[in-house]
């Protein structure tokens, strides 16, 4: 990965690469999920709550990795061990290996799959009767014949053991191979020495195969994560325009008959209400935004918009923001730290910083909120049913009461009461014949004549 983060923090589709796997393995039934790390690879800020971590002291293979976590083998009656750099392993699928596990009475049971160039994969070496005889890895030359090599169906890295079986073996494998590593594939043929059976399950789906080890196998977990995703969202009910052009991660919850349109990307707890449109070109992060909502070629980060509102286009919503039922932040506007009413708008080219609006009021464009003296942020508070006139700037703190104006133009910096009218600007005064001096005094300076006083 040629990265200071451990792998398995590298995030596919917005959630940690790590806590791919254990999910899947919660939702298959698992009751304890503990992840196997090397000395001072502390991961345990990608994983979900109640994910316990055991350390191996020395990389010695997978089967060293099983061998550090024998109190967790005691204490279980089946095993299910999962690579932690295959996110695209899925719960539907691990159900399906521990149900065949269960139905055929194995002892062990392993996931396999078939693919057209097996590379530097295990190759699964079947007896005569098509039982699972051995693993024969491939990662070094020589550790397999020509025949074995030519075999397509590999091992997947994923296992069901019965933890007696298992705990009785781990003592008895070697790491006589190039590596000088232990495999947990070599207790197979010792279960079958032992007189119980190693089953196959053999996965139609070659994404559980899927590593990742570099940046282009990353990019190519997202690619198939992002496609997941969008399918699912697809099935139940929500319009994605353009799935090639739609970027939404695994934690985004979308009700039905919401529209996603081309270019819009939505990440983190991102939830959108039915019926709600995004985009096109849209990112909203940690997003709460309600039904019926229309948000069109903006940025919104860690805010609530909710049921009707309509944001954009080219609008800014910063965090700790909402805006109530059916209000408005339209073109290039922009709203930070503010509750704005139902129902009250901000048409176009205005900035709201730190401020309280009520229901109906109406900001015209171009105005501002100033709620920075250099030192401290200080509060606007708008009543209801309050316009506020065009390139009105608001001087925090400052109040304007319910049903009060601000004049076009003005510098409010006290309070304005109800019904009142606020303006603060200078008296207009017009200079008579002011064209025609101009005129005057540009032909004089093209003509090289010395400046009149």
């Amino acid at each position: 990965m040629r990265s200071s983060l451990p792998k398995v923090m590298h995030p596919v589709a917005g959630r940690p690469m790590i806590a791919w796997p254990v999910l899947a393995a919660r939702e298959a039934g698992a009751g304890r999920v503990a992840v196997i790390v090397s000395p001072g690879n502390d991961v345990a800020p990608a994983l979900p709550d109640g994910v316990e971590t055991v350390v191996q002291p020395v990389a010695d293979g997978t089967g060293g990795a099983v061998r550090a976590a024998l109190d967790l083998v005691r204490d279980a009656d089946t095993i299910l061990v999962l690579s932690g750099d295959h996110p695209m392993i899925s719960a539907e699928v691990l159900s399906e290996l521990i149900e065949t596990h269960r139905a055929t009475g194995a002892v062990a049971t392993l996931m396999t799959t078939e693919v057209d160039d097996p590379g530097t994969y295990g190759r699964i070496v079947r007896d005569a009767d098509g039982e699972v005889e051995r693993i024969v890895e491939a990662k070094h030359p020589g550790n397999a014949t020509p025949e074995e090599l030519a075999i397509r169906e590999i091992n997947t890295g994923t296992y069901v053991f019965e933890a007696g079986p298992l705990l009785e073996s781990l003592g008895r494998i070697g790491n006589d191979n190039v590596a000088g590593e232990y495999y947990i594939g070599d207790v197979l043929p010792l279960l079958r020495q032992d007189g119980g059976r190693v089953a196959a399950y053999r996965s139609a789906d070659r994404n559980v195969n899927l590593g990742v080890n570099t940046r282009v196998e990353l990019a190519e977990a997202n690619r198939v994560a992002r496609r997941r995703i969008l399918e699912r969202h697809m099935l139940a009910g929500v319009t994605i325009v353009d799935p090639g052009a739609a970027w939404v991660e695994a934690g985004v919850e979308i009700e039905p008959d919401a529209t996603i349109e081309p270019g819009c990307v939505l990440r983190g707890a991102t939830r959108i209400g039915g019926g709600a449109v995004v985009g096109p070109f849209t990112t909203l992060i940690d997003t709460v935004l309600g039904a019926g909502a229309v948000v069109r070629h903006s940025y919104l980060v860690e805010c609530d918009v909710l049921d009707r509102c309509s944001v954009g286009p080219f609008a800014h919503i910063r965090p700790r923001t909402t805006l109530r039922e059916g209000a408005k932040a339209g073109a290039f506007v922009e709203v930070k730290g503010s509750d704005v009413g139902a129902g009250s708008k901000i048409p176009h080219l205005s900035y709201i910083g730190d401020s309280e609006i009520g229901e109906d009021a109406n900001i015209g464009a171009g105005s501002i909120t100033a709620n920075w003296d250099g030192f401290r942020k200080h509060r606007t508070v708008i009543g209801d049913h309050v316009r506020i006139g065009v390139d009105t700037a608001l001087v925090a703190p400052v109040h304007v009461s319910d049903a009060a104006y601000t004049g076009a133009g003005s510098v409010i910096t006290g309070d304005v009461p109800p019904g009142a009218l606020g303006i603060s600007r200078p008296e207009q005064r017009n200079v008579e014949g002011y064209a025609d001096r101009k005129t005057t005094e540009a032909q004089r300076h093209e003509d090289g004549e010395p400046e009149q006083d």
